[in-house]
Formats: structure tokens, C-alpha cells, sequence
């Protein structure tokens, strides 16, 4: 008999899944009946945000969904904010738990892991929750998480199995994947709309969200169609080369930013929500643009979003822009606006940066040049903030982090496992603070005996030091910021982890360059002090 806990691995192997991060517990034991003898590597993080944090790092790099096998309630709840996190991002997750038995639910008897509801409590982390009542509806359901990752913005799914559901009888499913729809392109009509707008256009505007990350090149083309200034949000970051002349710095929630902002006479927002954390980071107020607003998502809540579209391109990032590029006529650069108003902007803002700003974005550049296009993974951490301004990442998917949208801390070092498993032949970075890893430094374990060899790139400044100089600027008096911090070489070395010491730029490009193609995680601790001071 094939169980509906095979059926299901079956189903997860036709749609091209490979890992999956769980921790067995005894409601999951027939999923990993399942797993035995498939095709699916099992990673065991050293908890169930772990799992998600590495699912959600997996999808990131790899482009395919991060799956994750859960146990009922406290995994559910543990698992949680990492489904905030890539809910706020648009990251493909799919979350397959356990439930108590259906003659069970909802009656309070007081059955291990039990829960009253667990569907309600994942519903405003996830585009959808389901309760599986019999096999057969699995490759239904199976096929329509599948279809939202690939079809509209994509968000975590939660699929529920009750315990008995999971030992029924599936022979006799049809076990193939089903065909999935094509991502809706936007309709011609609206697709003429704008181009009528940009056509016209003397001083066009391109701001780039993570909703376009797959479309770097025809992105590239479009602005240069267009001779238009790109900005980038951090889940952008890349999509342009480092060196383009119309690249913008993350200007965005800057004075100067708004001030070009203001003088477009049309923008093209792609693939944004247009929110607070990348575009108010320094609490300016809400954008407010003078020239009309093209808007392409995939998302109709965005597309009608509190800043009102003049003309609104609902559907894929890719098809919108190769639409807009097959129709919009060769242009004649303006140089004052294409060239020298993108140089000046850029100036500006790195005449404002202070010098121990100048010294994380020289950390952050030194990263990038001493590896061969490495993918950075980061924390809620100074660095990172940091990048947030400056950071010209080398590719695309090559810079991501939790330091904008949902903002949780624990993130950069599971994520970073999880983008190591997508991307092994690449150097993966995890740059995280000292108090953001205390969150998750039981995952460095998971990392050695996963055979990630990720570079976990410590900034030990031995507090929550971004939340202290936030209390200190509002004369807030210092309580449960400077923290104890642990011994971190013994703890890399508890962890069967190589741990170096970096104390200024040269030591840290010296480290870099004897990485070699390894598959063993190591630690570099940065004090952030020293660093600072050199």
C-alpha cells in the first residue's frame, strides 16, 4: 500500500523538489516514512524557525519554493516568524505540517501538540492554509501551491495533514504533476497606456523592487531604451551590473533621492510595494510623486496601492518589460538627467555618509571583490544597514537580508545555509552581528552537518548596537542593549567550526582569499571596534 505520506513525497519529487528542512517529532514519523529511499535530501535544522529561515534562503537562491516538514503545534508556532519574514518578501515556501486526528480537532481534550486552530493562527503569514481531509485531494491541493509560486505573488502555503490522513491508502492517485499555468502577462490596452507616457517622456524614472529579480537583463534594456535612473531595493539589489551609469545608490529614503523623484516627469515602478523600509527608512513621510506612476505587478492590492497608479500593468514582471521594450522607439539621451543628475545624486549621498559608514561599506566592498560573485546573506545588522545605502551587488539574487520589511533577527546565518544548499559552488556569505546570531547559533552545527560551507562573517560590537545608538539619539536611557556575548571562537570550535579573527580591511581580504571550493562552513569575527578605529 502506498501511503498518503509517500504519495506526497511522490508528488514534491514530479515538482522538482530536492530539500526539505524539518525535524522529525512523532506526529511527522510518516513523512519520513515517506522520505526514505526518495530522491529529496533531508536537512535537520536545530529548530523549526531554522527550517524556515533556511527554506526561505533555499528559495531566494535557487528560484524553486523552500519546503519544510512541520509538527504540529509548537513546530507551527515555531515556524512562524520565518513565514513572516518571506510573507513580507514574496518568497515561495511551502509548509507542510501535521494535525491531530480529525475525529480530535477543535475539541479542547488536551492530545499532544494540540492546538485549537492552527490554520487560523498561520492564516495572515501565508496566501493560503489547508486541511487535508482525504489523499485524494492532495494532488489538487499540491498543484495549486505550486501554480501560486509561479503565477501570482508568491507566498508561503501551509498544507495540514491530520495523522490519520497521513497513514490512509492513496493507490490509485494519479501521482504525475500537473500541468502549471504561465504567469498572466499585462493586458495590450494598458501596456499602450504606458507607453504612450514614456514615450513622451524627457526625464523617466525606474524604481525596481524584488518583483522584477528575474529580469535583469530586459530590465538593463528597458532603462537604457529609456535613458532612465534606476534605484533598486534591497531585494533588487543586482539587477543592474555595479558599474552601469544609470545605477542609483539606495537613495530612495534619502533628501537628494526625493529630490530626483520629484523632477521625473514619469515613473516606472516594477515589481514594489513602494514601502516604508525601502523607501522612508529615515522617516521623511510617504512618497509622493508629481509625474504620473506606471505600475507593474503581479499583485492587483499593489497595483491599486495607496500611491495611485496613472496607468496599471497588472501581471508578470518579465512579460511587462519585454512588452514595454518591444514598443517604446530608440530615444535621445539627455546627458543632464540620464548621466550627470545620476553622478551628482550618487555624489551626494556618499558626501553624507559618516566616517564609520565609509568603513562598513568598505567592508561590505572588500566582501564583494575578494570572492568570485558571491551571494551575501544578512542579519538586522549595522553592516547590512549600511548596504542598504551603498551596496552594488554583482548579480542578481546576490544580496538579501532581514534588514527591511519584516525585519526579524536570527535570519543571515539559516538563510545563508539554506541559499548554500541552492548555490554549493558558490562562496555564500552570512553576514550577521553578535546579538542576531545569538538568535540562531545552533544552526552553525546544522551547517557543518549539512556540508554547507558557508562563511559566517561575524560583527562583534558585543551589543544590539544599532538599538542603542537609536535609544541614545532619543535620550532614552540604555536598559538591555549592551549584552554579554559568547566566547565565539569556543563556540565555533563546540560546533567542529574553523574560527579566524579579522582586525582591520587587510586581515579580512586576506582571510577571503584563502577560501577555497570547500564544503566546511567557517566563522570570522569581526570586532567591531578595532575595525572602526583602524
Amino acid at each position: 500500500m502506498t501511503r498518503c505520506a509517500e504519495a506526497l513525497v511522490q508528488l514534491l519529487e514530479g515538482y522538482g523538489v530536492e530539500h526539505v528542512f524539518g525535524i522529525p517529532g512523532v506526529h511527522t514519523v510518516e513523512l519520513y516514512r515517506g522520505l526514505h529511499g526518495s530522491r529529496l535530501k533531508h536537512i535537520s535544522p536545530r529548530h523549526e524557525q531554522g527550517a524556515g529561515f533556511m527554506a526561505d534562503g533555499y528559495a531566494r537562491a535557487s528560484g524553486k519554493p523552500g519546503v519544510c516538514f512541520i509538527i504540529t503545534g509548537p513546530g507551527m508556532t515555531n515556524i512562524l516568524t520565518a513565514m513572516g519574514q518571506a510573507y513580507a518578501d514574496s518568497v515561495p515556501m511551502l509548509v507542510i505540517s501535521t494535525c491531530n486526528r480529525r475525529e480530535h480537532l477543535r475539541l479542547g481534550h488536551g492530545h499532544l501538540h494540540e492546538l485549537p486552530d492552527q490554520r487560523t493562527l498561520v492564516a495572515g503569514v501565508c496566501a493560503f492554509s489547508h486541511t487535508l481531509q482525504h489523499p485524494d485531494q492532495l494532488p489538487e491541493v499540491l498543484a495549486r501551491a505550486f501554480a501560486l509560486f509561479g503565477c501570482t505573488r508568491p507566498r508561503p502555503v501551509h498544507i495540514e495533514i491530520p495523522l490519520d490522513v497521513l497513514e490512509m491508502s492513496a493507490d490509485g492517485l494519479d501521482l504525475r504533476p500537473r500541468p502549471l499555468p504561465a504567469a498572466p502577462a499585462p493586458a495590450p490596452e494598458a501596456i499602450e497606456a504606458a507607453v504612450s507616457l514614456l514615450s513622451h517622456a524627457q526625464r523617466p524614472l525606474i524604481l525596481a523592487g524584488g518583483g522584477a529579480r528575474r529580469s535583469s537583463e530586459t530590465l538593463t534594456l528597458l532603462a537604457e531604451r529609456l535613458q532612465a535612473p534606476v534605484a533598486l531595493t534591497t531585494n533588487a539589489r543586482g539587477l543592474l551590473a555595479p558599474d552601469h551609469p544609470l545605477l542609483l545608490d539606495g537613495v530612495q529614503s534619502s533628501a537628494h533621492g526625493r529630490e530626483l523623484f520629484a523632477e521625473a516627469d514619469v515613473v516606472l515602478a516594477v515589481g514594489t510595494e513602494l514601502g516604508e523600509t525601502d523607501y522612508d527608512f529615515f522617516g521623511l513621510g510617504p512618497l509622493a510623486f508629481k509625474a504620473p506612476l506606471i505600475r507593474l505587478d503581479i499583485d492587483p492590492l499593489q497595483v491599486l496601492g495607496v500611491q495611485a497608479a496613472a496607468v496599471g500593468l497588472l501581471g508578470d514582471a518579465e512579460q511587462g518589460l519585454r512588452a514595454l521594450l518591444a514598443r517604446l522607439p530608440q530615444r535621445q539621451a539627455d546627458p543632464a538627467w540620464a548621466g550627470d543628475r545620476v553622478t551628482r545624486v550618487n555624489a551626494v549621498e556618499h558626501a553624507g555618509w559618516s566616517a564609520k559608514q565609509c568603513r562598513l561599506q568598505a567592508l561590505l566592498d572588500t566582501v564583494r571583490d575578494a570572492l568570485p560573485q558571491p551571494l551575501i546573506v544578512g542579519d538586522s545588522t549595522q553592516p547590512v544597514y549600511q548596504g542598504a545605502l551603498g551596496y552594488r551587488a554583482p548579480t542578481p539574487n546576490s544580496w538579501f537580508n532581514a534588514g527591511s520589511g519584516y525585519g526579524t533577527l536570527g535570519y543571515g546565518l539559516p538563510a545563508a545555509i539554506g541559499a548554500k544548499l541552492a548555490q554549493p559552488l558558490r562562496p555564500v556569505v552570512a553576514l550577521v552581528g553578535d546579538g542576531g546570531l545569538q538568535f540562531s547559533s545552533a544552526e552553525l552545527i546544522a551547517a557543518k552537518e549539512a556540508g554547507a560551507g558557508v562563511t559566517l562573517l561575524l560583527w562583534n560590537n558585543t551589543s544590539y548596537a544599532e538599538i542603542r545608538d537609536y535609544m541614545n539619539a532619543r535620550e532614552v536611557p540604555l536598559l538591555g542593549v549592551d549584552i554579554l556575548t559568547p566566547d565565539f571562537a569556543a563556540l565555533a570550535q563546540s560546533c567542529h567550526v574553523v574560527h579566524h579573527r579579522a582586525g582591520n580591511l587587510a586581515g579580512l581580504r586576506a582571510l577571503l582569499g584563502q577560501l577555497g571550493d570547500t564544503r566546511e562552513p567557517l566563522m570570522i569575527e569581526v570586532d567591531a571596534t578595532t575595525f572602526l578605529a583602524d
